[in-house]
């Protein structure tokens, strides 16, 4: 059983009393922009041969690849063979945000969920010449969830622990404390070159362990269960799936 609330998150809002029983869990909400961090990991960077960057490295990626916990991950018609897990903390941004300071940047945050951040390696790389976006925003290559957890119940989000986790193996096991850029540093230095609404989703990076740098390289496959698991927000499981056999349903 769930309270309900009423009102809305980015703006008033209360906990009721009434209770509902949950069936299903949604994604924890629709996002108006999906912001990315590459290489915030420095390990993850040594693994992909590529520097630590000086400043934030962004990319987009699109709001209609959100699928939920227990959702498929469908591996695209257009490239099934080379997609990759990415555990990652997202954070959502609860009220506009531009040019603000890092001393400022909690004032702006919801709270925070699980991410993964799909990847078609071979699109990422090879058919977009570099250009990360469309390699990473096939419909539900963002699965996000099980739920948000509010800021006030996690006192320190550069410290939690994520890994994750393929059919029972551990393959990324680290801690948001090895990332290069921090939450308040993200935020504030994202809010330098656009605005930041209520609603946006910031995915904060992946540390190393990902597919396409083991030798030979792990892609998902059909039947595959991956979870993303983030020490005082919860699990997220995703099943694999080939696009051919995606439903309407699979996609709410």
């Amino acid at each position: 059983m769930a309270r309900l609330i009423e009102g809305n998150i980015f703006g008033d809002y209360k906990i009721t009393t009434r209770e509902a029983r949950i069936f299903k869990l949604l994604a924890p909400l629709v996002s108006v922009n999906i912001l990315a961090l590459g290489i915030n990991y420095k390990k993850h960077g040594d693994e992909t041969a590529m520097s630590s960057p000086e400043q934030p490295i962004l990319f987009l990626k699109a709001a209609t690849s959100i699928v939920g916990h227990e959702r498929p991950i469908a591996l695209p018609a257009a490239g099934p063979d080379c997609v990759d897990y990415e555990a990652e903390l997202a954070l959502i941004i609860g009220k506009k945000a531009k040019n603000i300071q890092p001393a400022e940047a909690m004032d702006y945050i919801l709270g925070y969920t699980c991410a993964n951040d799909v990847s078609a390696r071979d699109w990422q790389f090879d058919k977009q010449k570099g250009q990360w976006a469309r390699g990473k925003s096939f419909d539900t290559f963002c699965p996000m969830g099980p739920w948000i957890v509010t800021k006030d119940e996690i006192a320190d989000p550069d410290n939690l622990s994520i890994r994750s986790v393929l059919n029972g193996q551990i393959m990324q096991n680290s801690t948001t404390a090895q990332m290069i850029f921090h939450i308040r540093e993200i935020v504030s230095n994202l809010s330098k070159s656009l605005t930041l609404l209520p609603g946006t989703v910031i995915l904060t990076g992946t540390p190393e362990g990902v597919g396409f740098t083991r030798q030979p390289p792990l892609y998902l496959k059909e039947g595959d269960s991956i979870s993303v698991e983030i020490e005082k927000i919860g699990t997220l499981t995703n099943q694999v799936i080939r696009e051919e056999n995606l439903t309407d349903d699979d996609l709410v």
